[in-house]
């Protein structure tokens, strides 16, 4: 599948303009990409970005891997005209210059117009995704969004209080890590002294989010605080050192330790996870640090864990 045509297919869900812009630039929360909405499109409720009153026209703002822009820039000077009948366009834009492509299909009985927009970012591309069913397309047209398309700005970072606010639960301590970056917006966020371009496991970090599965009964707890410990991402050869109940924030808990390697150096890490149960859901941390660091760094962690209040 060609670049191109994966800008399409992403493009599935999402949504659209009108023939007047917003007075100003507007960044749906948590998102590294801003545009001047057209009139009619308000803040989206179920996902980052933007759609009108009656959740026909949808504008969906993401972030796609950092060489995802330059795959795109490649295909299109390998083939400027385009496959399987869909042409990408060039499009000047403050982030930098953008490329779209513009499809006709349906979203089951409902013929829409699809719009696709990838961007230039520091450590990610930005990506817009615009969906417009046939009984809006008069006014949300194909030159009204590429408008919409042309106000689009890149901001390198997004505020920390910004992406705190968006997760389920409210986090007042954050033991002096510099990085805060959404996994997944209002469900999971990472914390941490490293970066991508640093290397995240050769520093310590914890992710903070809600999964939507819990033990199916309080002597269940145990299976499943080591079964799910098996599933944590980025760590080889990992056998579980300890794996005890306990109360978080006077609620029944799991801590997990596991010692395992992490990373292209094959780091030693010590990784911790603490699982808080709810009645459908459960709050799980992960935190992970090389082990020559472990005595310096799980104060840290504990202290962010026992900083986590419920919301509201």
């Amino acid at each position: 599948m060609t670049p191109f045509r994966v800008l399409a297919a992403v493009a599935a869900l999402i949504a659209a303009t009108c023939s007047a812009f917003a007075a100003d630039v507007v960044f749906p929360p948590g998102a590294h990409v801003g545009m001047k909405p057209l009139v009619g499109l308000v803040r989206a409720k179920t996902f980052i970005g933007f759609e009108t009153e009656d959740q026909g026209v949808k504008v969906l703002v993401a972030d796609l891997p950092a060489d995802a822009y330059g795959e795109v820039v490649s295909a299109f000077k390998a083939n400027p005209a385009g496959s399987g009948g869909i042409k990408p366009e060039s499009l000047e834009t403050p982030a930098g210059l953008g490329y779209y492509t513009i499809e006709s299909g349906r979203d089951g009985a409902t013929n829409v117009r699809r719009y696709s927009m990838i961007l230039p970012g520091p450590t990610f591309s930005g990506y817009v995704a615009v969906q417009v069913p046939e009984n809006a397309a008069k006014i949300y047209t194909d030159d009204a969004v590429r408008q919409m398309f042309a106000t689009a700005v890149v901001r390198n970072e997004v505020p920390v209080d910004e992406q705190l606010g968006m997760m389920p639960f409210k986090i007042t301590q954050l033991s002096d890590f510099k990085n805060v970056r959404m996994l997944v917006p209002g469900a999971a966020l990472m914390i941490a002294d490293g970066d991508e371009k640093s290397g995240l496991e050769t520093k310590p970090f914890m992710i903070l989010g809600v999964i939507g599965s819990t033990a199916a009964s309080p002597d269940d707890r145990g299976r499943f605080a080591q079964q799910i410990a098996t599933t944590i991402p980025g760590i080889r050869d990992g056998h579980i050192t300890m794996s005890e109940p306990i109360r978080i924030d006077g609620q029944p808990g799991y801590e997990t330790r596991i010692d395992a390697t992490s990373g292209k150096d094959n780091t030693p890490v010590t990784v911790v996870q603490w699982l808080r149960f709810g009645s459908n859901s459960s709050m799980r941390i992960i935190a992970s640090t090389p082990r020559t660091d472990w005595e310096k760094a799980f104060p840290r962690f504990r202290a962010v864990r026992d900083g986590i209040e419920p919301r509201g």
